[in-house]
């Protein structure tokens, strides 16, 4: 049983390798998908714009930069079974925010909602099954309980 588990993550994780590595070699447009869709808020301006001057990018590239990273890195971590339960957790809150943003089905109509509806049920099951790798964690199972 402990092999299909491995095995499980392993290629679970794929799934964030994927698309963190994608991100990131498309760092102008998944920022402009960004721009899109999230807004700042109004607290946080005096923050994004020390950022801005830091670093010379936008927030948006910013983000999509980091987003990348996220899931690259958790992806990897998941797939090694390092940290596996922080790293899911992590990437369970990143999938809420995710779906939250770029799937908001209930503000729209027609075949827009229906197609973001599935994307939004499709992250409720890697939810799902991030929870599940944060319940199993890194220990390794003796004995399957009787």
């Amino acid at each position: 049983m402990p092999a299909f588990i491995t095995a499980g993550r392993v290629l679970f994780s794929v799934l964030f390798i994927v698309s963190g590595a994608f991100k990131l070699f498309d760092i102008a447009g998944t920022a402009e998908g960004i721009a899109s869709k999230v807004v700042i808020p109004a607290v946080l301006t005096g923050f994004t714009t020390q950022l801005e001057g830091l670093t010379g990018m936008p927030t948006a590239q910013i983000l999509a930069i980091a987003v990348g990273a996220l899931e690259l890195i958790c992806g990897v971590l998941i797939a090694l079974n390092f940290g596996a339960r922080f790293f899911s957790l992590l990437l369970a809150a990143f999938v809420i925010a995710a779906t939250f943003y770029f799937h908001d089905f209930w503000n729209q109509t027609g075949p827009e909602a229906k197609n973001n509806m599935i994307h939004a049920l499709k992250n409720l099951s890697l939810i799902g099954a991030l929870f599940i790798i944060a319940g199993i964690g890194g220990r390794r199972r003796t004995a399957e309980p009787g």
